[in-house]
């Protein structure tokens, strides 16, 4: 059998090498969900009851890793370890009910959700064997204020696009005001900023391969939805707003 070691080190390459590999195949095909949402894809969960079944391994497998983990009681790990935590607590619960809410009637394949999961479950695996177990850490250190910051740009965002829906009836209208103004996707320009901290943070190489996937999987998508308002919307929508990066891309 395998030592928890090999496992870990396999998990942290399979992350790296997909990261190339998701960015490729994303410039030729935009995921069936949301508002790129077609045919084909096998049967559709309710998006709710999708988000939750992706993002649930976050949860319940971080805190099952946590007690194994030689580092649990050093505060820096704790630092680290939490605001993960903290985002997912919002992506597994709170963003599913504000989905309910919202009356998103849009189905969300399968196959995409079972995906989803299986990356989730890799990841929740390499962060916390990664944060608790096999980082080595100094007396002291710092968060920094990217994670925050990021997070906060990420669900006010997110809550931004939610209101939208529900005045449109479900729909998509072209969002205004905040981050908006200068990028179609502010919710994931945030949560890139958030991952990007997190891995300055912990500083091991399964943060900054997470960090690295999250743009591999976040730019593309950025770019399908720019083109998805200039599409719908036309002159509506403003052509100088960039997709993820303000004033550059």
């Amino acid at each position: 059998m395998p030592s928890d070691e090999s496992v870990f080190s396999a998990a942290v390459g399979i992350l790296y090498v997909t990261c190339p590999l998701i960015f490729l195949y994303l410039q030729f095909c935009t995921v069936p969900y949301g508002r790129h949402a077609r045919p084909g894809w096998g049967p559709p969960l309710p998006p709710a009851a999708a988000w939750f079944l992706i993002e649930s391994p976050t949860i319940w497998l971080t805190l099952l890793l946590l007690p194994h983990g030689r580092h649990l009681s050093h505060p820096l790990a704790l630092a680290i370890i939490s605001p993960f935590l903290l985002h997912y607590l919002n992506r597994t619960v709170v963003y599913p009910i504000r989905l309910l809410r919202s009356g998103t009637k849009a189905g969300f394949p399968l196959s995409v959700a079972a995906v989803g999961f299986c990356f989730n479950l890799l990841n929740a695996y390499a962060q916390t064997r990664s944060v608790t177990h096999y980082a080595h850490y100094p007396p002291a250190g710092d968060v920094g204020c990217r994670v925050p910051v990021g997070m906060a740009v990420n669900v006010s965002s997110d809550l931004a696009l939610l209101r939208l829906k529900n005045t449109a009836g479900g729909g998509y209208k072209v969002p205004e005001g905040g981050w908006f103004e200068l990028v179609a996707c502010p919710n994931y320009m945030g949560e890139a900023a958030e991952w990007l901290g997190w891995a300055v943070a912990a500083s091991t190489p399964a943060a900054l391969a997470f960090f690295l996937y999250t743009c591999a999987n976040l730019f593309p998508r950025a770019s399908s939805h720019r083109r998805w308002y200039l599409q719908n919307f036309g002159h509506r929508y403003p052509p100088s707003r960039k997709s993820i990066i303000p004033f550059v891309f």
